[in-house]
């Protein structure tokens, strides 16, 4: 028996080689060559990867007369297909092809002049983590958790005033200055994030906004592919998505195709004379710019759709630029295209995103936005991509939601839309005192819209965020108001997202709108704050409540198949009371919806087509249980959620 035992073990351990060779041959072996370590200015994107569908690849040289030199590139599996030079003589635009045998490696660009004159830049493939079709997108499985990085937490007080940058100075008193939080801050509160129930987190942008001043927010990118030191690293940004992925959570990049800041480096030596629109006027009043020798956009989103539109307005939209401080990027220019899809697919790449948030996506070319989703969707075909029309007509916003049948014939390839109609349904419902055309009616008519969506299930409803009021101010400061609005924003059939800080009641109430306020400092991210919302110190009895009522069902959500995946069934508003139901196989959730003021029986006979009779339902919010017969009293306005999974 023990040399039956002897084999055996030596069988298996022969076995384990063989089968741990046989794996290791699988992966790409790296090219050793020689090589000089040395760069130009700019190489862009910075480095890239093998065994990607599409093997072709734009790379942006910037470099002081680097248009007079040639690039010769000796490195097996790469080929220089073309080579593209630029107004402006310190740039180049080098198209490569890269075979499906290539090795990962390094390798020298070498420029070379006809007076024998050479420059070298060291470029980098890099072997993938993972296959295009492992990389998943968010569903409505997921709620996501939005931050202002800026203004959540200071885990790094080092980087809060980095010299050398154009606006050094730290003002928490003052709402539109830098208040130092950063990546860190996020990094060491992901436990509280994950804890409240969230699935992922999406930050503003967190890349270099070498600005003056005002752009905390990060949306006016200086460098595309740099992290704001004043965030933190390149490396602090994959910790925080590798962080993420160990809670089972992801990350979501918020970018932007739009409009870079004004002190981008290429504005100061433009390659093309149509890199940005409206250069023309840029560049004879570049000594005198501000709002008013700017063209601004006319900011009419509906010329996309609008069959009768201008094209003085056409244009006027989508040409004109955001504000002045934000030149708006010309996505026609060919090599412009390149570079902001290009650009989206290595941030992918390199932070194993789960997802990405476009801004201001009704305003760039929409031809080009059908072309940038449809590149990474085409790449990563399990991605996902939300974009942000801010429109109250949904007619308007399923047009951009991938697979709906535009009479213009136009496929946006976009995933998902910000659900802006949800909100005006809600906010309204809520306040509006009950008639036959108002009050509850509009929830129940503005979910009845889901008809003109692809798939309902796809948009991302919400209820504020970082441009919008808060939804605590938005309902008068009425907590009862607020949880009713959350909690049938988060039992809809949607992608749900939430900013921070809608957990414990944070308002803009004493300057409604204003941007400053609405990203207000979250408490207890900075030392000395004598509150702290992550430990509960100092917390209001309201504010608690509300951020149990929060952590409650978005942790129900997380396991819920019927709030993920189930059938909905709703009924239309009665005696100021809106019932709604999320069903999959055996698990039920009713969402009752109670504006009255006093205390009122509801005969559930109305509702038996759910086929709730004589079953035992749990609260969610009280845990309490509560067996479905013949009718409920509701003793107090608000919202009450009832589950079968007891």
């Amino acid at each position: 028996m023990k040399t039956l035992l002897k084999i055996f073990i030596c069988l298996y351990v022969i076995c384990l080689f063989s089968c741990k060779t046989e794996t290791n041959s699988s992966i790409s072996e790296t090219t050793q060559v020689v090589v000089s370590n040395t760069s130009l200015d700019k190489v862009e994107p910075p480095h890239w990867w093998i065994g990607f569908k599409d093997q072709a690849l734009q790379l942006l040289v910037k470099e002081d007369n680097i248009g007079s030199y040639t690039p010769e590139i000796n490195y097996s599996g790469i080929s220089i297909d073309k080579v593209h030079t630029a107004k402006s003589k310190n740039y180049l635009f080098i198209d490569l092809q890269i075979a499906n045998n290539t090795k990962a490696g390094k390798f020298d660009i070498v420029f070379k002049k006809e007076n024998g004159e050479e420059k070298t830049h060291t470029y980098e493939l890099k072997d993938r983590v993972k296959a295009s079709d492992e990389y998943f997108g968010f569903d409505s499985s997921d709620a996501i958790f939005l931050i202002t990085p800026d203004r959540f937490a200071n885990g790094d007080e080092s980087n809060d005033i980095v010299q050398g940058l154009n606006e050094t100075l730290i003002d928490r008193t003052h709402g539109y200055k830098r208040h130092g939080g950063d990546l860190r801050g996020i990094i060491n509160h992901v436990d509280y994030i994950h804890d409240l129930g969230y699935t992922a987190i999406w930050p503003t942008p967190v890349l270099i906004n070498d600005m003056y001043d005002g752009s905390y927010h990060g949306y006016a990118i200086t460098d595309y592919y740099q992290v704001d030191p004043r965030f933190g690293t390149m490396d602090d940004y994959k910790e925080l998505s590798f962080s993420l992925k160990e809670k089972g959570m992801s990350l979501i990049m918020d970018q932007v195709a739009n409009h870079c800041g004004l002190e981008h480096w290429w504005m100061k030596d433009l390659p093309f004379d149509d890199w940005v629109n409206n250069q023309k006027n840029y560049e004879d009043n570049i000594d005198n710019w501000n709002w008013e020798t700017n063209i601004n956009s006319n900011h009419r989103r509906t010329t996309n759709q609008d069959f009768y539109a201008s094209e003085s307005d056409r244009s006027g939209n989508t040409d004109g630029w955001f504000v002045a401080a934000m030149p708006d990027l010309n996505q026609r220019n060919p090599f412009m295209a390149k570079y902001i899809i290009q650009n989206s697919i290595w941030w992918i790449e390199t932070l194993d995103l789960g997802g990405i948030r476009q801004d201001t996506y009704p305003y760039p070319d929409k031809a080009f936005m059908a072309d940038w989703a449809g590149a990474i969707m085409s790449e990563y075909p399990n991605f996902s991509i939300v974009g942000e029309e801010w429109s109250y007509n949904p007619l308007l916003v399923a047009y951009w939601q991938t697979g709906h049948p535009n009479k213009d014939g136009y496929e946006s390839n976009l995933t998902s839309a910000m659900d802006f109609p949800m909100i005006k349904a809600i906010k309204e419902g809520l306040k509006e005192k009950e008639s036959w055309d108002k009050g509850l009616v509009k929830m129940y008519e503005g979910l009845a819209n889901d008809f003109i969506y692809t798939t309902p299930n796809d948009m991302m409803a919400f209820m504020d965020n970082h441009d919008k009021s808060r939804v605590f101010t938005e309902f008068g400061e009425d907590a009862t108001l607020t949880k009713m609005a959350m909690g049938y924003m988060l039992s809809l059939p949607r992608i749900t997202q939430v900013y921070y800080g809608t957990e414990i009641l944070m308002d803009d109430t004493s300057n409604p709108g204003d941007h400053g306020l609405i990203r207000t400092d979250f408490p207890g991210g900075w030392k000395g704050d004598k509150v702290n919302a992550f430990t509960g110190e100092g917390l209001t009895e309201d504010q608690k409540s509300m951020q149990d009522f929060m952590k409650r069902i978005l942790n129900y959500r997380k396991n819920s198949t019927a709030i993920h995946d189930g059938e909905t069934i709703h009924f239309a508003p009665f005696m100021g009371t809106y019932i709604l139901f999320r069903m999959l196989e055996d698990e039920v959730v009713a969402v009752i919806i109670n504006k009255n003021e006093e205390p009122i029986t509801l005969d559930l006979k109305r509702y038996s087509e759910i086929g709730l009779e004589g079953k035992k339902l749990k609260n969610i919010i009280s845990d309490e249980e509560f067996t479905w017969n013949d009718s409920i009293t509701l003793n107090e306005k608000g919202i009450t959620i009832l589950t079968t999974k007891l």
